[in-house]
């Protein structure tokens, strides 16, 4: 059983990942098991260039990212699972739990943050009956979103990135997945607003 899942390891499941591994330290933290799905093929990172990214050196490619992504967060923070190529193909809701079904295993998990791409193509049988037109594309493009109030699409279950209804724009996007690990951190926190900042030792 997972205390939270990550479905995508784009801009914003990587984010997510990262700000969570990142409170490893934090007493309600500790004995969480935390893991992040990380198949990439359809994500819009692959074609992308990126220019205009505050803190990413000009020319760098989305294609390095995704990989640099997942090395970061398995030298910083080893004890988030990375389940690689594996495709998830459905959400169900239990009792107490969800299970998320792959084209290889199925997990368990108290929380499912879905962090994969918007567009209309998508394959997870449960999640039909939140998805819609997404609010700030073109309707010609035929982009969804899941429907949601601030990232939250039903009880434990989360949305982040541009499936979320957010632009796409890549700073948008690991801003939304870390958004969503702080408010996660906060639940785990007895509500108290809670964020992590790591800090240079004087």
């Amino acid at each position: 059983m997972f205390d939270v899942l990550i479905i995508g390891a784009g801009a914003a499941g990587m984010s997510c990942g990262l700000v969570l591994g990142s409170a490893k330290n934090r007493p309600y933290v500790i004995d969480k098991k935390i893991a992040i799905v990380t198949h990439q093929k359809t994500s819009h990172l692959q074609t992308a260039l990126f220019n205009n990214v505050l803190g990413i050196s000009p020319e760098t490619t989305g294609t390095s990212i995704l990989e640099s992504g997942k090395k970061q967060l398995n030298d910083l923070y080893p004890h988030i699972e990375q389940i690689e190529n594996e495709k998830v193909s459905g959400i169900v809701k239990a009792s107490n739990c969800f299970e998320v079904i792959t084209n290889k295993n199925s997990y368990k998990a108290k929380i499912v943050v879905v962090a994969v791409g918007y567009t209309n193509l998508i394959t997870i049988n449960g999640l039909e009956a939140y998805i819609g037109p997404h609010p700030r594309a073109e309707k010609e493009k035929n982009k969804i979103w899941l429907k949601n109030t601030d990232h939250l699409v039903a009880e434990n279950l989360y949305v982040a990135g541009t499936l979320a209804g957010w632009r796409s724009q890549f700073a948008i996007a690991s801003g939304s997945g870390a958004h969503v690990a702080t408010d996660i951190l906060t639940l785990w926190n007895d509500g108290k607003h809670t964020k992590v900042h790591d800090k240079i030792s004087s």
